[in-house]
C-alpha cells in the first residue's frame, strides 16, 4: 500500500529529501514536467487537453514534512537533549521509542521516574528541557561517535491496518493528503493541473507561498490530515472533524477565511455526486492555504482534508474510506472547476 510506504519514510521539516525522491519517482510517469525549486518543494504539472494561455491553472497543494525533535546537546552522561520540530506535545513522548540521526540509532525518551518525583512534579507534565533521548552510551565521548547535535529524531512507529478500515501510521499529516495529490496526477483534465508538495508547513508554511509564486495558479486546493477529535471524552464543540463522515472542508481557520460562494459551489458539487463530506467545525489550527491565497494578486484558495486522530504525534488514526472519498471529491471539484465557474 502507497501509504504505508508514505508514512515510514522519514522526514520532518528541512529534511524532506528522501519523501521528495520518493514521490517524484512515482508522480514522473504521469506529468510532463516535475522540478524541485529552491526551497526545496517539489512540483509536479500535467498538462491540460485544452492547455492554452488563457485557460485556468489548477494547483493541488500537500507538505511533505512531518513533525519531530532535534538533537539539541549531548550530555556528559551521554543522553541527547533535544528541541521539537513544529508541534509537538511533550506529554506523548516519556517512554517512547525514537530514531536518531541517518543512522537512525535507537533510542528511548526518558525522564526522573516517577518514584523519584516530587509530588508538585507529578502534577504537571514534564517539559522538554524535563526530557532527554537515551540511545546507550555511557558517556558524551561515546555518544558523539553516532550522534552529533542538529540530528533529527523520528517517531518510531510503523503503518499497520486496524479493524473495519481504519489504518494507523506516523506523519498521516500530512502524507495521506500526498497520497490523494498523487492519485489525482494518474487521472487526465481539461486543464493544467500542478501538485506542489511542500516543505516546512510544521513550523510556519514556509514552501507553500515560494510553490504559489512559482506556479502562479487560478484556483489552488490544499490537501492536509486535519485533527478529528471523535472520542468519547471530547465535549461535542470541540470536535473538529469526524473518521467516516468524508473529507473535511475548510470554512476557516488561523491563517485563512475561506470563500463562503466557492464552498457552496463545492457543496453542490458533493451532494449531487452523492459524496460525503463534513464541515471543519473548529478555527483554530492553519494550513498551506494561509501562504498561498496571499500571495502576488491573491489565489482562490479553498482546503479539503482527510480527518485523522492523534496527528502530531506516534501513531495517528484514518479511516481509509475517507481518503478515497476525498479524492473522488477534488477530481470531481477539477472537473467541474469551469462549469461551477470556480474562479
Amino acid at each position: 500500500m502507497l501509504l504505508k510506504e508514505l508514512t515510514e519514510i522519514m522526514g520532518a521539516s528541512g529534511d524532506e529529501k528522501e519523501i521528495r525522491e520518493k514521490i517524484k519517482s512515482i508522480v514522473e510517469p504521469y506529468v510532463d514536467n516535475v522540478y524541485v525549486d529552491k526551497i526545496g518543494n517539489l512540483i509536479a504539472c500535467k498538462k491540460g487537453k485544452k492547455d492554452k494561455k488563457d485557460k485556468p491553472k489548477i494547483m493541488l497543494a500537500a507538505h511533505m514534512d512531518e513533525v519531530g525533535l532535534m538533537v539539541k546537546s549531548v550530555n556528559e552522561d551521554g543522553t541527547l537533549s533535544f528541541f521539537p520540530v513544529g508541534g509537538v506535545d511533550n506529554r506523548i513522548l516519556v517512554a517512547k521509542t525514537v530514531k536518531v540521526g541517518e543512522k537512525e540509532i535507537n533510542g528511548v525518551i526518558g525522564a526522573k521516574p516517577i518514584h523519584l518525583q516530587k509530588r508538585d512534579e507529578q502534577q504537571k507534565p514534564l517539559d522538554f528541557d524535563s526530557l532527554y533521548i537515551d540511545i546507550g552510551a555511557t558517556s558524551k565521548e561515546e555518544a558523539l561517535k553516532h550522534v552529533s547535535p542538529g540530528d533529527y529524531v523520528y517517531f518510531d512507529s510503523n503503518f499497520e491496518i486496524l479493524g473495519n478500515g481504519y489504518v494507523k501510521a506516523k506523519a498521516l499529516d500530512d502524507r495521506i493528503g500526498c497520497n490523494v495529490l498523487i492519485e489525482i496526477l494518474k487521472n487526465e483534465y481539461e486543464y493544467t493541473v500542478c501538485a506542489a508538495f511542500t516543505v516546512q508547513e510544521e513550523v510556519g508554511l514556509r514552501g507553500a507561498g515560494v510553490a504559489a509564486y512559482n506556479v502562479e495558479p487560478d484556483f489552488a486546493i490544499i490537501v492536509e490530515g486535519t485533527v478529528a477529535a471523535d472520542v468519547t471524552d471530547s465535549a461535542p464543540h470541540l470536535v473538529s472533524t469526524e473518521l467516516g463522515k468524508g473529507p473535511a472542508i475548510s470554512l476557516m481557520d488561523r491563517t485563512t477565511l475561506y470563500d463562503r460562494k466557492v464552498i457552496d459551489k463545492i457543496v453542490k458539487i458533493a451532494d449531487e455526486n452523492k459524496v460525503p463530506y463534513q464541515f471543519r467545525r473548529i478555527a483554530s489550527g492553519g494550513n498551506d492555504a494561509g501562504k498561498i491565497h496571499l500571495t502576488k494578486g491573491g489565489i482562490k484558495t479553498i482546503a479539503v482534508s482527510v480527518p485523522c486522530r492523534y496527528i502530531h504525534s506516534f501513531n495517528s488514526v484514518a479511516f481509509l474510506e475517507d481518503f478515497h472519498n476525498t479524492v473522488k471529491l477534488i477530481d470531481l471539484i477539477i472537473k467541474n472547476i469551469e462549469k461551477e465557474a470556480l474562479i
